[in-house]
Order: structure tokens, then sequence, then C-alpha cells
């Protein structure tokens, strides 16, 4: 991520708490990013999704009315959604494992949990920035490709054949 191309970014943050939201503004400060966007919940959020240029969001789990997760679902699967291939950061302090595979399961892109450092959440950004994961859209899900490495030598039953029955691989539009 060059200093240039980062000052560019515009980044949406939801969470209904706003200490939070100026911890994390303050962290991304210091990487370079300027521009900002802040929801105090999903629906909120949604709104400027839909008539906003956003290069990324940054979401919490819980939060009333919908949670972390719907949003991320709204986002990714919604009629009205104009970039279902948004990335997709949820910042939680939720993260026992059942709240990890919910937001996977809903298509977050990365996942990074509270007390967040900015060591972590620079490493998630620049993941999302440098090496956008292409999507995959199934019976069930629409979202990044939950396979971060592609073993060779994997052989059991989730192995995806090398034509992708029941799946589509998806490239974002540039």
């Amino acid at each position: 991520m060059s200093k240039a191309s980062i000052n560019r970014l515009t980044v949406l943050l939801v969470d209904d708490n706003k200490h939070m939201i100026t911890i994390v503004k303050t962290i991304l400060r210091g990487f370079g990013i300027n521009h900002f966007l802040e929801a105090n919940d999903a629906p909120e959020a949604f709104d400027i999704v839909r008539s906003e240029h956003i290069d990324f969001i940054i979401v919490d789990y819980l939060m009333e009315i919908l949670d972390g997760t719907d949003f991320v679902r709204l986002v990714r699967t919604g009629d009205d959604s104009p970039n279902p291939f948004i990335p997709i950061i949820m910042l939680t302090a939720y993260s026992e494992r059942s709240k990890v595979i919910a937001a996977r399961d809903a298509g977050v892109t990365e996942f990074c949990a509270k007390p967040v450092t900015a060591t972590e959440l620079y490493r998630k950004v620049r993941s999302i920035v440098n090496s956008p994961r292409p999507f995959i859209r199934t019976g069930n899900y629409f979202g990044p490709d939950r396979r971060r490495v592609k073993s060779e030598h994997y052989r059991g039953p989730e192995r995806r054949s090398e034509t992708v029955d029941n799946q589509e691989l998806l490239d974002q539009p540039s």
C-alpha cells in the first residue's frame, strides 16, 4: 500500500459506540486514511452505501436493529445493494468461535477482535487492499472465498474440483 493510494480511500465506520469510531479513525489516520463516513446503525450505514462511494467498511458485530452480520448480508445480497463486492472488516469484542463463523458465513472479508491494535488493523486493511480474494456464489453463500490457502495435498470431502461444481468464482469489478 503506497501512501499516495491509501490517502484516497474512503472508509465507512459502522458502530453504535462513538468512542470506538473515534479510536478507529485515529488509527486509520495514522495509516494515512483521511476520508471517513460514519453510521450508528446498520440501516443508516446501508443508506450511505447506496448513496456514497466507499472503498471499504469496518462494522461492529453487536448493534441494535440489525447486527453486523445482518448488515453484511444486506450489502452482499440485498437487491438494492450497489456494490456487493465491497471489502468488509468486522471489528468486534465478540470473538468467540461461533461469532467468527457467523461473520465469515455472512460474507465478511476480514475479522478483527477488540481491543484492536494498530498493527492488527493495518494487517487487515493491507490484506483487503493488496490481496483481494475472489468472490464465490453458491446456493446459500455470496462473499469472499473463505478458503485462504489452496492445499494440493488436501483430499477430503470439501475439496473443490478444478471445475467448480455448484459454485461460481466471481472476479471483483475493477
